[in-house]
């Protein structure tokens, strides 16, 4: 028996982060992250329907920005964050090759829109480059 994919709920994923003493809106950002993942992955809308299927891909994107913003202004610990994340979706059977292109996604989008954004970028690239590893 399957259990359908339930949109998500609880505790809500910050809207803006601080990077260099200036306020950045999150949720534009994940919106274009998730334009650009699901026309790399379109497959994620079939397998748990379109609405559901944005509505994680923007919440996960919300985290995991404010998490990069918060590994260089220093009090976030990306590496694990990204790690314990990579550990909830494998055991979801969600392909933790999705959640490297979203990262690497989100390392372009953040280059392109942040001013002063580049070793967020970076440290998110890194985190692509960790889930791989890890998925090894």
């Amino acid at each position: 028996m399957s259990r359908r994919t339930e949109p998500p709920s609880g505790w809500p994923p910050p809207q803006d982060a601080v990077l260099a003493g200036a306020s950045v809106a999150l949720r534009p950002l994940a919106e274009t992250i998730a334009d650009r993942y699901f026309a790399s992955f379109p497959e994620d809308v079939q397998r748990y329907g379109g609405e559901v299927a944005r509505a994680w891909e923007v919440h996960d994107t919300l985290h995991l920005l404010n998490w990069a913003i918060g590994a260089v202004e220093g009090y976030v610990e990306l590496d694990r964050e990204v790690a314990w994340l990579a550990r909830v979706l494998d055991a979801r059977d969600f392909p933790l090759e999705h959640l490297a292109v979203n990262l690497e996604l989100a390392g372009d989008v953040v280059m392109e829109r942040v001013e002063g954004g580049a070793d967020v970028a970076g440290r998110l690239r890194g985190a692509a480059q960790l889930v791989r590893r890890t998925a090894a």
